[in-house]
């Protein structure tokens, strides 16, 4: 499917209208100088625990315990991100980590 001159036009002007009233939407809606509203910093709390969980389910939901080579280096692994995030409480290394060792378990250790 080609797009006309027209409609990629449309599209764009579509998605950067969306953007900009995501971006301001915030601004519009809290008050200025004001504190955001009891469910906003509820939400902030409990989602990024909820949202990990949900990630760890997602992620563990096929290990089988029928051999070692089958669930070692998903849990192993899994014990490292939950290390590295304990001891430096860094998202980014604690995802790249455990990511990490999990391909260097499957490609050479568990062959």
């Amino acid at each position: 499917m080609v797009l006309s001159t027209g409609q990629a036009v449309a599209s764009i002007a579509v998605m950067a209208a969306v953007t900009f009233l995501t971006r301001a939407l915030p601004f519009l809606l809290f008050d200025r100088g004001g504190h955001p509203p009891k469910l906003v910093l509820y939400l902030g709390r409990v989602l990024p625990p909820a949202v990990i969980a949900m990630l760890i389910v997602y992620c563990l939901r096929t290990v089988r315990f029928a051999a070692v080579p089958q669930w070692a280096p998903q849990l192993i692994a899994a014990a490292a991100v939950v290390a590295l995030h304990v001891w430096k409480h860094n998202n980014l290394l604690s995802i790249f980590g455990g990511t990490v060792l999990y391909m260097v378990l499957v490609q050479a250790v568990f062959v």
